[in-house]
């Protein structure tokens, strides 16, 4: 059975049938076949003895004297899958492996805390990581040897799995002091690189210097960072929105703008069906990575409100709404829950499902309209999609824009509202044709973190955009996410799939959960969402927080102890865990008037202010807690009867505008705020002035008069 079936399951045995396999999986099966991933179920079938992660392989590795390979990815990664085409399936491969170890996989996705450390490693080994990551370890769980994609034989300077494998097996068997010591030393190194406390001083020149190592990278023709692949990297673009709020610098505006605009723009956008590819492989935005994650379409979607509310300009908002039409027809189950990727591959060939020859265009729309839609999105008869393996065209074309909308109207002799019609009409009929292909494979699992970030945007969404349906399935997968991924501890656990929640919550389930449970506060003001997410803050500073040192570790107080506790401070493709908390605990202790969210805040940039400083724009989620600590920072509440006319008018006047350094609290005009009471108690004087919706604007320690003008609420805010 071909790698595209296996992804799609189509030739896996019923549940049924898996509980009546053995132990071991089988003759047909490894031991993966009982797991709930995706990812390890991709890999049931390969004739690798593969284990997933747990004291019993360990415990057999160190039982038959062997070392362990430790293969780490997750089911939307194309090398993952060149890899495994390559050597995992294939019978001589695999029984090198089987005989001289024993072999693991992992989700990454899964368990972050595991590829963490590893990863690590593997950078510290080889100056550069990513995914198939591939580890060689001691049966103590001890790293020797790391790299990433490995061919099965050497090719263009790659050393080849059977050489690697035959070569570190008989190490093991006849020099393993040599393995020992080099595990030892990955080890030391990696336990005395752990961060201490920071001493350093942060302040206004740290955003600035961050400032100026973002706009070192920009690159002026093209939009965002770098000359070579283009990442999203939505939270390099909020920040510098925050510059441009706090300084009136127009280039930190203009930054992101352009990039904002590229992306949308460029091939990294699907135009056809919406959403965001995973990042270019071409500094022009044209070839992705066509896979797509949920984290990206939420990132992306938040700065793309973000600068709809800084600029007040349409095609931001259009944009946002377009990512929401994608995850709520494509990425949303039946419980309400995400889902956390769809592959870049289908039908064994990466980006099949989403490029387009000229004929098959013609032949879909008819001469006239496939004629705009070639030269509106730039198709060419040649093909503008390289195939990545060998360089060379394949023929097909990736759908992209060269033009705005306005310039080529013109261009073409029409309106702009007509040209956008038509082609609405046109990418309708094509998405419907396309409907027909073979999908990619969609990764169905349910991530507590990743539905965290996209609860977020959706629930800003609602309130920016004033749709309620994104406020409303916000909400619904709030209320999944609580009831079951939730133990009977209040713990969060990290995954659901196929009716079963499992692995135990890290730091990023937490903080990205009450990222997303404040904005649901602050588009529904229901009580229960600011309360929870007061709870489970509290919950993850006692599992996650670092006595000795400030800062938050990845893994729980009661989690798997591997040969280090992995902090992580990086914004990378997704903000880290501190930094998401970092700005919650800053938003709480604004809304509960609680000095200890404030402490702990100001504690973990204390804590990293050493690698900040050296470093401050790859900790750009992190500098938008600075940002808010420097101020000036406004706490608003607003007392009214919901609904009403007169607070609504505040309300939206304070969602429309980009005012990122505050809380907003909603009194309801009623006697009965007891829960608010507890959480906010300095709200309980908080009334509205004969009658009408009132305003209460506090900064730095001190309050304004209460009014119930909208303008001068609006004048505050400017």
């Amino acid at each position: 059975m071909d790698s595209q079936a296996r992804r799609t399951h189509a030739y896996f045995p019923t549940p049924e049938e898996i509980r009546t396999l053995p132990p071991d999986g089988g003759a047909n099966y490894n031991r993966l076949i009982f797991e709930k991933s995706p990812y390890l179920l991709q890999h049931a079938a390969n004739p690798v003895d593969w284990r997933p992660w747990g004291d019993e392989a360990f415990e057999q590795a160190k039982k038959e004297d062997k070392p362990v390979f430790l293969s780490i990815g997750y089911s939307t990664c194309h090398w993952c899958h060149v890899m495994e085409r390559e050597s995992f399936e294939d019978p001589e491969a695999a029984a090198l492996l089987n005989r001289h170890f024993i072999c693991i996989k992992v989700d990454r996705e899964e368990r972050p805390d595991i590829d963490h450390v590893y990863m690590s490693v593997t950078q510290a080994m080889t100056g550069a990581g990513g995914w198939p990551m591939s580890v060689f370890l001691t049966p103590g769980k001890e790293p020797f040897y790391a790299g990433t994609y490995f061919p099965k034989e050497d090719h263009m300077g790659r050393p080849g799995l059977m050489r690697l494998a035959t070569l570190l097996g008989e190490l093991w068997k006849n020099e393993r002091s040599k393995a020992l010591n080099a595990a030892q030393q990955v080890v030391q190194a990696l336990s005395q690189a752990q961060p201490k406390k920071g001493r350093e001083e942060l302040g206004p020149h740290t955003l600035g210097k961050a400032f100026a190592g973002l706009k070192a990278s920009y690159d002026v023709q093209r939009g965002g960072f770098g000359r070579g692949n283009k990442f999203p990297t939505p939270h390099n673009l909020t920040f510098l929105l925050r510059y441009w709020k706090r300084t009136g610098d127009a280039e930190a505006l203009a930054m992101v703008e352009k990039t904002l605009t590229a992306m949308r723009m460029g091939g990294i956008y699907d135009h056809v069906g919406f959403g965001i590819h995973r990042y270019a492989t071409d500094p022009n935005w044209l070839l992705p990575h066509f896979e797509k994650m949920l984290y990206d379409q939420a990132l992306t979607a938040n700065a793309l409100l973000e600068a709809y509310q800084a600029t007040g300009k349409e095609e931001y908002a259009t944009n946002a709404r377009e990512i929401f039409t994608y995850v709520l027809r494509d990425m949303t189950s039946p419980e309400g829950g995400f889902y956390s990727a769809e592959d870049a591959d289908s039908e064994g060939e990466e980006g099949k499902f989403y490029v387009w020859t000229t004929k098959e265009i013609t032949e879909i729309l008819g001469k006239e309209d496939g004629a705009l839609f070639i030269s509106a999105f730039n198709l060419v008869k040649g093909g503008n999609f390289f195939d990545q393996a060998t360089g060379q065209k394949t023929g097909d074309s990736i759908p992209h824009l060269q033009k705005d909308p306005g310039r080529l109207a013109a261009d073409l002799g029409m309106e702009k509202a007509e040209l956008e019609s038509r082609l609405e009409k046109i990418r309708a009929a094509l998405f419907a044709e396309r409907e027909k292909r073979i999908h990619p494979y969609k990764d169905d699992k349910i991530l507590t973190d990743w539905n965290g970030l996209m609860i977020a945007a959706l629930a800003k969404g609602g309130r920016v955009l004033g749709d309620e349906k994104y406020t409303l399935a916000a909400v619904r997968a709030a209320n999944f996410i609580l009831d079951a991924l939730q133990d009977g501890e209040g713990h969060l656990q990290k995954r659901f799939r196929e009716g079963e929640a499992a692995l135990p919550g890290l730091l990023d389930d937490y903080a990205f959960m009450v990222w997303g449970l404040l904005e649901l506060y602050e588009s529904t003001f229901g009580v229960k969402w600011l309360k929870k997410a007061v709870t489970l803050n509290e919950t993850m500073l006692d599992l996650f927080w670092d006595r000795e040192n400030g800062g938050l570790f990845m893994s729980p107080v009661y989690g798997e102890k591997l040969f280090m506790r992995g902090k992580d401070l990086h914004d990378g493709a997704q903000p880290s865990g501190n930094s998401v908390a970092a700005v919650n605990l800053l938003r709480l202790a604004g809304i509960t008037a609680n000095e200890e969210c404030r402490e702990k805040a100001e504690a973990i940039l204390q804590a990293f202010s050493g690698q900040i400083e050296a470093q401050p724009y790859v900790y750009t989620h992190l500098l938008g807690a600075l940002d808010f600590i420097i101020g000036p920072a406004l706490e608003i509440v607003i007392c009214g009867d919901q609904g009403a006319r007169d607070s609504t008018v505040m309300l939206d006047g304070v969602n429309q505008r980009f005012v990122p350094n505050k809380v907003l609290v909603f009194r309801p005009n009623t006697e009965d705020c007891k829960e608010l009471d507890e959480l906010a108690p300095y709200t309980r004087e908080q009334a509205c002035v004969q009658g009408k919706a009132t305003a209460y604007v506090c900064q730095g320690y001190t309050c304004q008069r209460p009014t119930t003008d909208p303008e001068a609420l609006f004048r505050i805010l400017s």
